[in-house]
């Protein structure tokens, strides 16, 4: 071995896996199967910052671990270039508008630049962070398959009811310019004005003046005997000289500015439902860019902002705005760029997530949620649900919609499952329609991502249902609304099945100031960076110290503690092969202490296996770290020195073999070059394809006896600290001989005790 650990070593075993195919899937194999559902990272992002590194390594050190056990481990690397953040990518990248261009061109530039960016990602990022992929199964949420699977997903909701288009009020972005589902709205806090503005002889407290223009009606709650009298009267709106109709709805909140309610159609949810349930006027004066339109009359042009400060302008100026009070509100914002929110009226497409709520919630107790208090999170998420998912999205980078309209007599017509995929403004129907007319409209939309992401495990197993379900997702907790209840419902409307039999909820890191990273944040440390300045295994063993569905915080003396670990793992290893070379493991017959030792390792093995079977690779970690530091670096290879030198005890050389293979492939999943480098001192085969650790279920009454001889070993090195003696300063040792009988020869060795004596404990220095 060299002098010290050096990143070289890291560049030569990446060459080494790759071209021994060493996580190849073997569909051959009759092993037992684990398959991990990938969370395809966007390829626009340009760089993974700590955080996603930690992410991804987490779970990837699940996948070495399985195929360590045993499993023929199905780990496909992906990407996710489908969709709105590679059109954002390019559009600024480019400083272009996707209207500025034609769909094709710009599709174009979308699959370039995302080809670029996977390939960056695969070498400078994945392979550098050794993760363990079977490279032949990669695949991106844009490819022919992902298209296809995902437009038979439609053909099969649409044929079973599920899927429907309808025009009504939508959520829309209009900075994206495109529809939204539910699931894609954060809440966001915000400072805005409470209006109080006069309606003849009411006054109405209002947020939202600039849709003054949509007001349809006014309603106070049926029991506020302020305004039983006006109940079913007209009213004039002011500025824009139209009458409403006042109502009465239970649902008014009497206690809130004057009690009397604006509607508009549609300032908010509430808006919708009163519009529904009244059957109101359809006044809608926001265009799809968030500009006021023609109903708005000489406000027209002008966006929301602009609009709301000239008409508090001009209601001022008239005597309207009675008066304005402060007020936080939560408004519902777009998740890509924290834009409020409108609700306009458009055709959209939509599957019906409402109809099996009680089901959906069922389909996610069947699953092992780790950790398991997630699982409340997503039911809140399906109870709380009041949309159906609107799955069309204006935009021209997406899997399209495989539909086209009959322009004679409107109808749907759907294509034949063996023609997917197909882009509906490229190909034509195979047939005519119905009412014998051959000519069509096709669709000009795209799915919303998440009808594709959502069957990424069919996806990733290229629909082989023996597959399915799949071992683990592995996901973010802010995405279990969107991404684990979609691929639930999608599972449980196509299959009636689980999609996984696990979900572990990966670790969110923080920076040193307790917030979340991100690039917006300008907090982000990158991972290549981290990577550069110190080397994979330092950093995979930070990952290693973490809990899913925990947050953990980076520093980086978090990275000295793991070089500190490299050099202490290097130079012990180093140390125990100079007894260990060209060794051939057979059983001998073994001292009791060595077989304290080995009995401790193996409750270390047992304890860390169960551990990383239930995602614990922190609890994993704690433990082996413990052993590894304390058991043998401190005590076992001080206590065996003498021996191992003397070259004559067999039993100090098979535990010495067995703990230190032991300890390399407990740490091999989270460490994986240094623990290959120094396996392959004792194999030719690679120990991420060995076999895990064994277990020889020694004597338990054996951990008595090596417990008190450790303590007693430790109260003699205070001893000697605290008079600052060296540990090998010579002593003598009084101690009860025949409680510590199996062991005497080892503290004698270890204390460096001239002599030992029969008696209640004691230390003496030699020299006196």
């Amino acid at each position: 071995m060299d002098k010290s650990y050096n990143k070289d070593i890291e560049n030569k075993w990446q060459k080494y896996w790759d071209k021994y195919n060493i996580y190849r899937f073997d569909p051959k194999s009759k092993k037992k199967i684990f398959s991990i559902d990938v969370p395809p990272p966007y390829a626009s992002a340009g760089h993974l910052h700590i955080g996603h590194a930690l992410h991804y390594t987490q779970f990837e050190i699940i996948a070495r671990f399985r195929r360590m056990q045993g499993y023929n481990v199905y780990f496909t690397p992906c990407f996710d270039d489908n969709g709105l953040p590679t059109e954002k990518y390019v559009e600024e990248k480019y400083n272009i508008d996707k209207s500025q261009i034609s769909k094709k061109e710009f599709r174009e530039l979308c699959l370039k630049e995302s080809g670029k960016v996977e390939k960056e990602y695969a070498d400078r990022v994945f392979k550098r962070l050794a993760h363990s992929y079977d490279w032949s199964l990669l695949y991106t949420t844009i490819d022919k398959n992902s298209q296809k699977i995902s437009q038979w997903s439609f053909l099969d909701l649409h044929k079973k009811k599920l899927a429907y288009r309808s025009e009504e009020p939508t959520i829309w972005c209009t900075h994206h310019k495109t529809a939204l589902a539910q699931a894609e709205i954060e809440d966001v806090k915000r400072q805005t004005k409470l209006n109080y503005i006069k309606f003849d002889n009411l006054t109405i407290a209002t947020t939202r003046p600039e849709l003054l223009s949509s007001c349809v009606g006014i309603f106070v709650h049926p029991d506020d005997k302020r305004y039983k009298k006006f109940i079913g009267k007209k009213i004039k709106v002011p500025l824009f000289n139209y009458e409403v109709k006042i109502m009465k709805d239970e649902k008014v909140d009497s206690e809130f500015g004057t009690g009397c309610v604006m509607v508009c159609t549609f300032g908010d949810t509430c808006d919708i439902e009163w519009w529904k349930k009244h059957k109101l006027e359809l006044k809608v004066s926001v265009d799809e860019g968030g500009r006021l339109n023609e109903k708005a009359g000489k406000y027209k042009g002008l966006k929301l902002k602009e609009a709301r400060e000239k008409i508090l302008e001009d209601l001022d100026k008239g005597g309207l705005l009675v008066k304005q009070e402060d007020l936080e509100q939560n408004v519902g914002a777009c998740w890509r760029c924290n834009t409020p929110v409108e609700f306009i009226v458009t055709k959209q497409w939509f599957i019906n997530t409402l109809k099996y709520k009680k089901e959906l919630i069922n389909q996610g107790r069947k699953i092992n949620w780790n950790p398991d208090f997630y699982r409340k999170r997503y039911e809140d998420w399906v109870n709380n649900l009041q949309w159906d998912w609107c799955i069309s999205r204006q935009r021209f980078f997406g899997v399209p919609i495989p539909v086209w309209y009959c322009k004679k007599c409107g109808e749907v017509l759907l294509p034949d499952e063996k023609n997917l995929p197909i882009d509906p403004e490229i190909s034509k129907p195979k047939k005519k329609c119905k009412c014998g007319s051959n000519e069509f409209v096709p669709e000009g939309d795209v799915f919303d991502t998440w009808m594709t992401s959502s069957m990424s495990p069919e996806i990733a197993v290229r629909f082989d249902k023996k597959l399915l379900p799949m071992s683990l997702r592995p996901q973010s907790h802010d995405i279990i609304r969107t991404w684990a209840f979609y691929t639930i419902l999608k599972s449980y409307y196509h299959f009636k099945q689980i999609p996984w039999k696990d979900i572990a909820i990966g670790t969110f890191v923080l920076d040193s100031k307790g917030k979340g990273m991100s690039k917006s944040k300008k907090n982000a440390i990158w991972a290549d960076e981290i990577m550069e300045k110190y080397d994979t295994d330092t950093l995979r063993y930070w990952v290693g110290s973490a809990t899913f569905g925990s947050d953990l915080m980076f520093s980086e003396n978090e990275m000295l503690a793991g070089r500190r670990f490299l050099t202490k793992l290097w130079n012990a290893s180093k140390f125990s092969l100079m007894f260990l070379e060209k060794y051939k493991a057979k059983k001998v017959k073994l001292n009791k202490f060595d077989e304290y030792f080995l009995f401790k390792l193996d409750d270390v093995i047992n304890k860390a296996t169960k551990d990383y079977e239930n995602y614990k690779i922190g609890d994993a970690k704690k433990l082996i770290d413990n052993y590894f530091w304390h058991y043998f670096c401190d005590n076992y290879l001080e206590i065996a020195k003498k021996k191992l030198y003397e070259g004559k005890d067999e039993s100090a050389k098979y535990t010495l073999y067995k703990i230190l293979v032991n300890i390399l492939k407990l740490y091999a999943p989270i460490v994986p070059h240094i623990t290959e480098e120094i396996y392959s001192n004792f194999s030719k085969k690679s120990i991420h394809i060995s076999e895990w650790c064994d277990v020889e279920n020694y004597d338990k009454k054996l951990e008595k006896i090596g417990d008190d001889a450790l303590e007693l070993i430790s109260d003699v090195r205070k001893f000697k600290a605290k008079n600052n003696k060296s540990l090998k300063e010579p002593v003598f040792l009084t101690l009860d001989k025949n409680k510590f009988k199996d062991v005497l020869e080892e503290i004698k060795n270890v204390v460096n005790a001239e002599e030992i004596k029969d008696g209640e404990f004691n230390v003496e220095f030699v020299d006196g």
